[in-house]
């Protein structure tokens, strides 16, 4: 008697995977077995394999020696957005992935518009939007200068409403861009899963596909993606792994200035900063964005030092505000804005500590002006400044400016590339420098004085003798 086999369909399969590092659980749980996080478990439909999964093995590929491989400059071609240039370290790679978060209506998508509008003049590109509708667009484009009776710079950009996975693939296929703007990553979906546009799965299987298509193809990908309420990149974290590029538009929405900042390039320099401006017709890069980041004071005041940071390879002149009051509470209150939290309490400790000034029935408020965040501990010289001029209400001589890292030990480090930072501070017409002695130029610098300590005491007591 024969037996007849009946094929079954293929079962849906529920898992939970965590929205920060992609890991899968059976069930529902708490806490994420594979990174800790909680509340992270999202619901899945993964469909089972099939019956015929079990295949020959394939060929082998070409294995080559490492000497033996040619090596050669990564070819780049300008977005026409020097500042989004700059960030990108030097311009778009053919085939290479650029992810960019940032608020809602923080200008991501305005950007984008504009950058395919320059590179469509010389270049095919496609902008996929999957959020509006052409006529949406077009009418962006035409309120941005793009298009219209004078200019016609998105004139030759190709756009497709779609949001599709398959469709998408078959249009870059077909249209070959070399450029493509897909916007946005948690809007595509693709029919080979169940689950719902946005979720884990979804979009981490749409940003491997579109990573493969660009790599074959040669055409770059920018994919824009939503950020959660806490400000990091919303899916799942092995998202940030498969791409090349991530980019984070930063600022506030009440504030027309805008900083896109780089934390990963495999093709540039990370912590690279491009600052742009919003205004009537899209955004603007800044020339001199130390500007933006220093207040205007008719007359010096208490609590306001000059800090020169760097951000990738841009020296920046930032004004550090501190404001030292009573504290009318058994707890004083302890905030930062734009620095580190725990940096702060850090310093304060070191300054009672070493300098014998203490802070315990005061609030202390700090504030880097402008909306940017420091991140480097060459700050800490400047926080420790700013505080002191505060607490004794005597501002801190005119032009002085400074840069310096703190340790637990009163000491003063050096900071990387400190002579970058003292010609900026010049260029920009400051006269005194206050810097780690480590740092001291062996030249002297035009117009620019130059004070070098190695302890925060010492430090103090030469910002007195300048008074």
């Amino acid at each position: 008697m024969t037996r007849q086999y009946v094929a079954k369909a293929a079962k849906a399969k529920t898992l939970y995977i965590c929205s920060e590092c992609g890991g899968q659980s059976p069930k529902w749980t708490g806490q994420c077995a594979a990174c800790g996080a909680w509340n992270t478990l999202v619901e899945s439909a993964e469909q089972a394999p099939s019956a015929h999964r079990f295949q020959a093995l394939a060929k082998s590929s070409t294995v080559q020696r490492l000497a033996d491989i040619e090596a050669s400059d990564v070819p780049r071609f300008t977005t026409g957005v020097g500042e989004f240039d700059r960030v990108l370290g030097g311009g778009l790679v053919p085939g290479g992935v650029v992810l960019i978060g940032g608020d809602p209506g923080i200008g991501k998508s305005t950007l984008l518009l504009q950058s395919l509008a320059e590179i469509a003049r010389e270049r095919p590109a496609l902008y996929v939007s999957g959020e509006e509708s052409g006529a949406q667009i077009a009418l962006r484009a035409q309120r941005l200068g793009l298009i219209g009776a004078n200019e016609s710079a998105a004139a030759d950009l190709s756009l497709l409403a779609e949001i599709q996975l398959e469709k998408i693939q078959a249009t870059i296929d077909e249209q070959r861009p070399e450029v493509a703007v897909i916007d946005s990553i948690q809007t595509i979906y693709s029919e080979a899963l169940t689950s719902a546009p946005g979720s884990v799965a979804q979009v981490r299987e749409c940003a491997a596909q579109l990573t493969r298509i660009a790599k074959q193809t040669g055409t770059a990908i920018i994919m824009v993606g939503h950020v959660t309420k806490e400000g990091s990149l919303a899916g799942p974290r092995v998202l940030e792994h498969i791409v090349d590029t991530v980019l984070y538009f930063e600022g506030d929405t009440h504030s027309s200035f805008r900083l896109v900042r780089a934390f990963k390039n495999r093709f540039g320099a990370v912590n690279e900063l491009g600052v742009f401006a919003m205004t009537e017709k899209g955004l603007r890069g800044v020339a001199n964005p130390s500007a933006l980041f220093l207040s205007q004071h008719e007359q010096s005041v208490a609590g306001s030092c000059v800090l020169v940071t760097q951000e990738g390879s841009r020296p920046l002149l930032v004004e550090v505000q501190a404001l030292v009051d009573t504290a009318h509470v058994p707890n004083p209150r302890r905030l930062a804005v734009g620095l580190e939290q725990n940096r702060l309490a850090l310093l304060l400790a070191v300054l009672h500590r070493h300098a014998g000034i203490a802070c315990f029935d005061q609030d202390v408020f700090l504030n880097a002006v402008g909306g940017v965040k420091i991140t480097e501990p060459a700050a800490d010289l400047a926080v420790l400044l700013a505080i002191h001029s505060s607490m004794r209400n005597k501002p801190l001589p005119k032009g002085l400016i400074t840069f310096g890292e703190v340790g637990l030990a009163g000491e003063i480090r050096p900071s990387p590339r400190g002579q970058d930072r003292l010609k900026e501070a010049a260029k920009l017409g400051f006269s005194v420098a206050l810097i780690p002695k480590a740092n001291a130029p062996k030249q002297a610098i035009d117009g620019l004085k130059v004070i070098a300590v190695d302890r925060i005491e010492e430090a103090i007591d030469r910002v007195r003798d300048l008074e």
